[in-house]
């Protein structure tokens, strides 16, 4: 299982806004780590889970399917409470939402401070290993590699990912350096040819336009539902984004007024959406 596949936050239908349809393991994801992560070793009501997703579109058998299926792909862990069945965070889970936390909240989605080094990865791998040839590419997308070639990947800065490619079990296969582009390689033009641009630029542009209206509309009585979108909908906008050096982007890159628009939605949303919580989950601590 990658991390791009737990994060990954769209179907292929688009929402009745016009945004991406966020899947109901993302919500939950996105639910756990607003809501879950910082108290600790908790576990949660399914009937509160339901309530909350239900906020957002995801109708109750939906929100049982999914808790079944985290459970099974190791994200959550069940807890009997009498009658009542809880819900509790896994330590991947909580490496997975941290990982996202610190990618939404610290790194964001604007590199003004790039040191002038690449990371290339190297790997080469037998023919019949096509699931780990699958399993490798994904996490190295969702760390900010793109592919320079078929079997050397670039990212811009130190990026550590020793521990992901020791999890595939892929240390022997991978070749690791940090480097400097010489004079005459034209690092737009490589960016051009290793990254889709317009892609991801008009990721951000309909990010910030769908947020921007919301700013300027009626308030909303439900800020737990809105937060749950925005940071869904912010982490499927940044996912594919390797947070490139601002410097050798095209002028007029979109990701910092999306970004300050997310910012001020969050701060918007967060003291409400922290209250509506507090008040509607029933919680027990994790054995």
């Amino acid at each position: 299982m990658e991390d791009d596949d737990i994060l990954d936050t769209s179907d292929s239908a688009d929402a009745a806004d016009g945004g991406p349809a966020p899947r109901p393991q993302s919500l939950m994801l996105a639910f756990f780590g607003n809501h879950v992560l910082d108290r600790g070793e908790v576990c949660v009501y399914s009937g509160s889970i339901i309530d909350v997703l239900g906020r957002v579109g995801v109708g109750e058998q939906a929100v049982r399917s999914t808790l079944t299926r985290m459970v099974n792909r190791g994200l959550l862990q069940r807890q009997r409470e009498g009658r009542k069945m809880f819900f509790g965070l896994t330590p991947q889970a909580v490496r997975v939402l941290e990982d996202g936390r610190t990618r939404i909240w610290t790194q964001g989605a604007v590199n003004d401070d790039w040191d002038g080094f690449w990371t290339l990865l190297g790997f080469s791998l037998p023919d019949s290993w096509k699931r780990q040839r699958h399993d490798l590419r994904s996490r190295l997308a969702w760390s900010g590699f793109g592919a320079l070639y078929s079997g050397l990947w670039i990212a811009p800065g130190h990026v550590d990912v020793s521990a992901v490619v020791a999890e595939l079990g892929l240390t022997a296969h991978v070749k690791i350096f940090h480097a400097r582009a010489a004079e005459m390689t034209d690092i737009e033009q490589m960016i051009r040819d290793t990254w889709d641009l317009e892609s991801i630029a008009a990721r951000y542009v309909a990010f910030d336009k769908r947020w921007t209206a919301h700013l300027g509309s009626a308030p909303t009585d439900d800020p737990i539902g809105t937060r749950l979108r925005l940071v869904s909908e912010w982490l499927w906008t940044i996912r594919t984004d390797p947070r490139l050096p601002a410097r050798h982007l095209p002028p007029a890159w979109p990701a910092r007024p999306a970004q300050e628009t997310f910012h001020r939605v969050a701060e918007l949303t967060a003291s409400p959406a922290d209250s509506t919580a507090l008040g509607l989950l029933e919680t027990a601590p994790l054995r």
